[in-house]
């Protein structure tokens, strides 16, 4: 299954990351409806919650997963491990690549989040299976993520390495076909779909978009 999981990694185009602080109706409602519209690869990503409480819906998540969308749990490999999700995504100040290999194995997926073009070709070198590369443009969703590297460093860093980019940070249906015309292979828009009152609509726009834009660039 992981393998197969793995695959999915070329398959990629919306990209969930889930926020409770932002949900309007909540991250298992945000999951289920993103993978109903198609979205093949979901986040986990919570700060507010017990371990325990982390773990409970882990599972959950996992379960509406199942094998339609890759599953992540960010930062927390301990919760990745516990429910056996597909990998993790870390964050450049937090457990080096080669150590959470050691710990999660071969077959797992490892996302690391990059800044600049040095980190990138750093990361794949390192073993990650893909990159985020951000923050794209301004964003206040994620109070320490710098100001906007714009989408022009986009294009190099998809000529410098092989393993696919996904672009977050201050993304929406306004300027997501820049960033998908800079050549990235999947993108992030976390306030743009969860704080929607329709989580499904939105993803499928998103997805629509991304889809048309790329078949303009063929």
């Amino acid at each position: 299954m992981c393998e197969q999981k793995r695959s999915l990694l070329d398959e990629i185009d919306f990209y969930l990351v889930t926020d409770s602080d932002l949900s309007k109706k909540g991250t298992l409602s945000d999951v289920e409806k993103a993978v109903a519209a198609g979205c093949k690869i979901v986040q986990y990503r919570e700060k507010n919650k017990s371990t325990k409480e982390m773990v409970d819906e882990a599972f959950q998540i996992k379960n509406i997963c199942a094998d339609r969308a890759i599953f992540l749990v960010n930062d927390r490999i301990d919760v990745a491990m516990a429910v056996d999700a597909d990998g993790v995504h870390i964050g450049q100040d937090d457990m080096p690549i080669a150590v959470a290999r050691e710990i999660i194995g071969e077959h797992k997926i490892i996302g690391l989040s990059t800044h600049e073009l040095e980190q990138a070709i750093e990361a794949e070198e390192s073993g990650a299976d893909y990159i985020g590369l951000g923050p794209i443009f301004n964003t206040s969703t994620k109070k320490d993520a710098g100001d906007g590297i714009g989408f022009h460093l986009i294009k190099n860093v998809k000529d410098a390495i092989n393993i696919p980019v996904v672009a977050i940070g201050g993304i929406n249906k306004d300027n997501c076909m820049h960033v998908i015309e800079g050549g990235v292979d999947s993108l992030v828009a976390i306030s743009a779909v969860v704080c929607s009152d329709d989580v499904e609509k939105e993803t499928k726009d998103f997805i629509d978009k991304i889809r048309k834009t790329r078949l303009g660039l063929r």
